[in-house]
């Protein structure tokens, strides 16, 4: 489904967001990879004098190559060489700054090290922070004994398992607040941060950027018909996702399966949207949230319509619907529309319940005409009768509130 040309582009832009100053980028086509090199000889001397004519020290080969296929390139082209996994780790470990993104990472790191005990090139120097990929001079070898990783991992494995723990009262707490939740997801560097700002008024950082945000973050925000609503602005998803980060995903995107309603943040101006958006449909679905497996509902933006040219637009403009919004979380284009469907499916799925309250509470009762439609109302001498049309997981905390 993707293209070659965009698919090396994302590997210039996963480079370019550890600073890497990439000087060759192309594409090699490999009729059968060959076990021992990846590459056959023919190409890697050309790749070989690629490397020696701009004076590389590192080649990122976007895709897996095995341990041997690692420690054969490295001699051939006298660089160090990094595939895709080893790249997202490095970006992680350089972005990572909760402790439990912090630990996830490590945890990643180690399991992936585990498997390619084979020395790093020692001529290069140390730039920056991360787990070593890119490493030089003074940093631990990846040499590293088996049994001391081992160790690590159950210590890491026993913290993250203790701030999982604590993390999970926290959202259990969040349940009993009377306020809807909002989950933005989407592929990394879709908007996700530039729309969660411009809801919010928030400054999470936005760049254009891949992984620019790797934290969950939080806001209030404002709908029509609610009072206050929870956005969270969630780690961006992308494709042939490193094994050893799944499960760091999963505990990062826990508040995805929380979330009342769900905001799929496309980049409709990327020429690999569809792909992309199957890639994160494919997470979801890992997590239980694929279309029939869910209750949640889920509302589809195509973001950076700005970017479009006129004809483009319109094509798009064809394509949306209901459940698909197109706009401009830079300009703020089509954001009232949004906030407008937002607020209608937090409202789907709602019963209208018969309530008696006493006439002295009246915190319950403006709860209820703020989170729900009152559709009847009848007064007595010492209680207030209200018919009120609320979605499940509002009466549940119109529930908690007693």
């Amino acid at each position: 489904m993707r293209q070659p040309e965009a698919r090396l582009a994302e590997a210039i832009g996963l480079a370019n967001a550890i600073a890497l100053d990439v000087q060759h980028s192309e594409i090699v086509r490999l009729r059968s990879p060959s076990a021992s090199h990846l590459m056959g000889k023919g190409q890697i001397e050309r790749v070989a004098a690629t490397v020696a004519a701009v004076c590389a020290e590192v080649v990122v080969i976007d895709g897996p190559v095995t341990p041997i296929q690692q420690r054969n390139l490295e001699k051939a082209l006298k660089a160090k060489v990094i595939d895709r996994t080893g790249l997202i780790l490095e970006i992680f470990g350089e972005r990572a700054s909760t402790r439990e993104g912090t630990l996830q990472v490590e945890l990643a790191h180690l399991q992936y090290q585990a498997s390619r005990l084979v020395r790093s090139w020692t001529h290069l120097e140390r730039q920056r922070g991360g787990f070593g990929f890119l490493g030089g001079p003074g940093e631990s070898q990846i040499e590293t004994d088996r049994r001391l990783i081992r160790e690590r991992i159950q210590r890491l494995r026993a913290d993250l398992e203790d701030v999982r723990r604590t993390r999970g009262l926290h959202r259990r707490q969040r349940q009993k607040a009377p306020w809807p939740v909002v989950a933005l997801v989407g592929y990394t560097n879709a908007g996700k941060s530039t729309l969660f700002n411009r809801l919010t008024g928030a400054e999470v950082r936005a760049e254009d950027l891949l992984f620019a945000t790797l934290d969950p973050t939080m806001r209030a925000v404002a709908l029509p018909g609610h009072d206050k609503v929870v956005l969270s602005d969630t780690v961006g998803f992308v494709s042939d996702l490193p094994t050893q980060l799944v499960a760091a995903f999963r505990a990062t995107l826990e508040e995805v399966l929380e979330a009342d309603l769900i905001v799929h943040v496309r980049d409709i101006s990327h020429p690999d949207s569809d792909a992309q958006a199957a890639d994160v449909l494919g997470v979801l679905t890992d997590l239980g949230l694929a279309p029939e497996q869910r209750q949640t509902p889920m509302l589809t933006v195509f973001n950076k319509m700005d970017a479009l040219d006129a004809d483009s637009r319109a094509a798009i403009a064809d394509r949306a619907s209901e459940d698909a919004i197109p706009v401009s979380a830079l300009t703020g284009e089509g954001l009232e529309r949004l906030c407008e469907a937002m607020a209608t499916l937090l409202r789907a799925g709602s019963r209208v319940h018969d309530i008696k309250l006493s006439n002295g509470d009246g915190r319950r009762l403006a709860w209820l005409h703020e989170h729900g439609e009152v559709v009847g109302r009848s007064d007595t001498d010492d209680a207030v009768n209200v018919q009120v049309r609320l979605s499940d997981k509002d009466w549940s905390r119109f529930e908690a509130m007693a």
